[in-house]
């Protein structure tokens, strides 16, 4: 199975010791393909600084330009993203659509990376086919190009948001257009098969091989990333977030990603304790699931024990942490709790509750969760449900939280987190994930256009979409355009990075009476002709060493 180590020495040593198999990620991460059975062997090693199993993340799936300030751009500044690579980490891409060629119907895709085709991996990396630029053109000379590059959009989301962030409404200057007509696109399809799912370890893999590919070509990269899960502690201290944290600071890109369609799925609940004040928290779970998890975070200082009721009335019993891991089985259903422990990267402790299905599905209802404290010092707790594409809308909390709702890993650092609203009406979007309301640090950067969005359908012409992947690829677009002015023009050198954050955050729209940062609007809308003016004024001073000391 796959398992993602951080490490340092000779991981290679290390992986012919225990029958493991080597996937370099970056000099201190790695994918370990590994027998199960030789897992807890890593722990002997002290070159093996964490472990961590891949998890799960779904896509987020549930006129713009002018409210976003990019036409402006576009027209005033002349800029189209020509000379940056807009990279689109999902579900594929319809490459025979007109919005992805040039006029002369050539492709401006230069890489596909279709990781559900075996067969053709891109050097150093064990999976997938990769087709170039010039394959794909063969292909769109064919009466049916999917018969030499086979690769398909089968789900719509990845082509739509590369319509967003890059379409070019059919090689022409038509309402359609995206952000960045004219960037060139590095596209990786994702995932298990034709579902909507990826593992951690799939996005980690195209993150490098983007970073790899806009390397060699020597081009700037803005990365999209429209994925989200609940699974973790939303504090960007998982082996992932750390993981894209660190490859945020290789070579001249920026990766953008929603904040998720949580906000109003009710799949977040929080709550203070005090010693022996037993809490009970409620939630309903949907007809037809095979499996939910419930992720319970809180201070390690902090002592208490859990017991699940489940529909039916039946209880797991009393499970504390002398338990470490405790099954119970209910009728057709399994419950495995977990009491894990603080990580290299986080003081606080989970305890995961995984129910699945023997056979069929889980019986439907009201679940109570029982928290019953013993020994109390800061109480704080936080639990989530799976999003809104795992579980659907019958999944929630009797009593949840509006805030702390963005999905991983949109909570990394140094990814630019994008949450979603309604520009025709300038209210955000009830379905955006929202930031925690005591820390600016988790909370989005801007707020972009999330509802009824037209975008390229995959198969042919226009649809509208609305969610917070499709607000993402709006900011993405514009990061290409501020690449373009700033290292492709030569205007601003270093413009990539934290920096695109920066400025797209001091550019933003702010509603006066309203504070800022706030948990929905981040630092404000998305308005990238204030963050061009903002980066013309600085122009001089911020790229070159003006002062001498």
């Amino acid at each position: 199975m796959e398992i993602i180590v951080k490490f340092n020495g000779d991981i290679y040593s290390i992986a012919q010791r225990t029958g493991a198999q080597v996937e370099l990620l970056k000099q201190d991460y790695a994918i370990l393909d590994i027998p199960r059975e030789n897992i807890e062997m890593l722990y002997e090693y002290a070159g093996i600084e964490d472990i961590e199993l891949p998890k799960r993340l779904f896509l987020g799936t549930t006129y713009n330009l002018t409210s976003s300030c990019i036409r402006t751009v576009q027209d005033s500044y002349r800029l189209s993203g020509s000379g940056v690579v807009v990279a689109v980490i999902d579900s594929g891409i319809d490459y025979s659509h007109p919005d992805f060629r040039n006029d002369d119907g050539t492709t401006r895709i230069l890489f596909l990376w279709d990781q559900t085709i075996p067969g053709n991996p891109p050097e150093g990396f064990a999976e997938g086919t990769e087709y170039t630029q010039s394959e794909i053109n063969n292909a769109l000379q064919e009466p049916d190009p999917f018969l030499i590059v086979p690769s398909r959009d089968f789900i719509g989301h990845g082509t739509a948001v590369a319509g967003i962030a890059a379409g070019n409404g059919g090689a022409s200057s038509g309402e359609n257009t995206g952000a960045a007509p004219r960037a060139s696109i590095i596209a990786v399809k994702v995932g298990r098969g034709e579902d909507s799912f990826a593992l951690s370890t799939d996005l980690m893999r195209a993150v490098k091989y983007v970073i790899d590919k806009s390397r060699e070509l020597a081009m700037p990269a803005a990365i999209n990333l429209s994925f989200g899960m609940n699974d973790g502690s939303h504090k960007g201290n998982s082996l992932f977030e750390e993981y894209l944290t660190d490859m945020a600071d290789e070579w001249k890109i920026s990766i953008v990603v929603p904040t998720g369609n949580e906000g109003s799925a009710g799949h977040h609940h929080s709550g203070r304790l005090s010693t022996n004040n037993t809490i009970e928290t409620e939630f309903f779970t949907a007809a037809g699931l095979d499996r939910f998890y419930l992720s319970l975070w809180k201070n390690f200082a902090d002592s208490f024990a859990v017991e699940l009721i489940f529909p039916d009335g039946y209880s797991s019993g009393v499970i504390n942490i002398e338990s470490q891991v405790k099954t119970v089985r209910n009728d057709n259903a399994i419950l495995t709790v977990i009491y894990g422990q603080p990580g290299r990267y986080s003081i606080d402790q989970e305890i995961f509750f995984d129910i699945r299905s023997i056979n069929d599905t889980i019986k439907p209802g009201l679940w109570r969760l029982r928290i019953i404290p013993s020994v109390i010092v800061d109480g704080n707790y936080d639990i989530w449900l799976p999003t809104l594409e795992e579980v659907g809308t019958q999944t929630y909390f009797t009593d949840p939280s509006i805030y702390n709702t963005m999905t991983i890993p949109s909570t990394a650092n140094k990814v630019i987190r994008v949450s979603g609203y309604n520009d025709r009406l300038g209210s955000i979007a009830g379905f955006s994930g929202t930031g925690r309301s005591d820390e600016p640090l988790f909370m989005p950067d801007v707020a972009a256009p999330a509802v009824n969005i037209i975008s390229a359908r995959s198969g042919g012409g226009y649809d509208s979409f609305t969610g917070t992947s499709f607000a993402a690829p709006f900011v993405t677009g514009s990061a290409a355009l501020m690449m373009q002015w700033g290292i492709v023009e030569g205007n601003a050198p270093f413009m990539y990075g934290e920096r695109i954050r920066a400025f797209l955050r001091l550019g933003a729209n702010r509603t006066q009476g309203l504070s800022y940062p706030n948990p929905t609007f981040g630092y404000g809308r998305l308005c990238l002709a204030n963050s061009l003016e903002y980066m013309r004024r600085y122009k001089w001073g911020g790229d070159r060493l003006w002062r001498i000391i």
